[in-house]
């Protein structure tokens, strides 16, 4: 297990006949009865993990042809970040800087794979290599919070720019995230100009949108908004 990595619970439900109840029957001549048990373990995906056996370490199989939206494959490739795919979630690791998330076929609908690569690939741009957002913030701080409605803003520019509409709803995310921030009138202000600065970043990278073209395009999502 890989240090830091988190671990998933997970119960086993059965039952089991002991020995004496099982002679008790026999003697009897009555239905043995049987005891029922659960039994908590904590999990790890292999991607969580180093130096596994190679018969355990099975590499994740490519996804399908035809999930992924060429423009969407093609500006991830563009953007030299190191990409990933597999696991059970989706996350940014700023200190090792790599995004990785689940393939398109664990989504019940692929096409929300889209909006999750572009909103982990949002908080790539914050690296310093890249935007230099501050990304210090711990889970549930008002930091952290403001990353996400930048990550989240990002993929809701991208999706809208690509014309990809998931059909899981950027403003219940964004929703969620503000109410953290609900005493700073100003923060979706400034997290969409941030947001914007991000959608530009990656866009920068798609063939056919190039930066006045992309920005053009933010700016009509900023009035319809």
């Amino acid at each position: 297990m890989r240090k830091g990595e988190r671990g998933t619970t997970v119960v086993y439900a059965d039952r089991f006949i002991p020995t004496d109840e099982k002679r008790r029957a026999a003697e009897t001549g009555e239905e043995a009865q049987a005891i029922p048990f659960l039994k908590r373990f904590t999990v790890f995906n292999c991607d969580q993990c180093d130096e596994l056996p190679d018969q355990i370490a099975t590499a994740a199989p490519p996804p399908p042809p035809g999930l992924i939206e060429p423009t969407v494959e093609a500006l991830i490739k563009a953007t030299g970040i190191d990409f990933r795919i597999g696991g059970n979630r989706a996350f940014y690791a700023p200190v090792e800087d790599y995004v990785q998330v689940p393939p398109p076929q664990a989504y019940f609908e692929p096409i929300n794979w889209h909006r999750t690569a572009l909103h982990e690939l949002g908080h790539a741009t914050g690296h310093r290599s890249r935007l230099n957002r501050d990304q210090s913030g711990s889970y549930g701080t008002k930091k952290y919070a403001f990353e996400e409605l930048v990550a989240e803003l990002a993929a809701a520019f991208g999706c809208a720019s690509l014309g990809i509409v998931p059909t899981v709803r950027h403003s219940d995310y964004i929703g969620s995230w503000l109410e953290v921030l609900r005493e700073d009138n100003r923060a979706i202000v400034r997290a969409a100009s941030q947001a914007s600065k991000a959608a530009d970043y990656l866009l920068g990278f798609v063939p056919d949108i190039g930066p006045a073209a992309a920005a053009e395009t933010l700016e009509g999502d900023h009035e319809a908004a």
